[in-house]
């Protein structure tokens, strides 16, 4: 499965690993395709790929973790 989100990160959680997260605990392979980061605010377009179960547990850990997750895909 290939998902496209935007993300939008809080200052608190602008310097935490969690792209790194999403590759190590869900084997979900994050592809950075836009990007803007301040020292308030990151904004990250993304497309994750891995197995559908994986995909959708890496989205419901990004919002646990107060990332806000708009999702992108199309009918994908």
């Amino acid at each position: 499965m290939k998902r496209k989100i935007f993300c939008t990160f809080p200052q608190a959680l602008i310097k935490e690993p969690l792209l790194f997260t999403l590759g190590t605990r869900f084997q979900v392979v994050p592809n950075i395709r836009g990007a803007s980061v301040t020292e308030e605010l990151a904004i990250l377009s993304l497309e994750l790929e891995g197995e559908d179960a994986s995909v959708l547990a890496a989205i419901d850990y990004l919002v646990e973790a107060g990332v806000k997750v708009e999702d992108l895909t199309d009918g994908e």
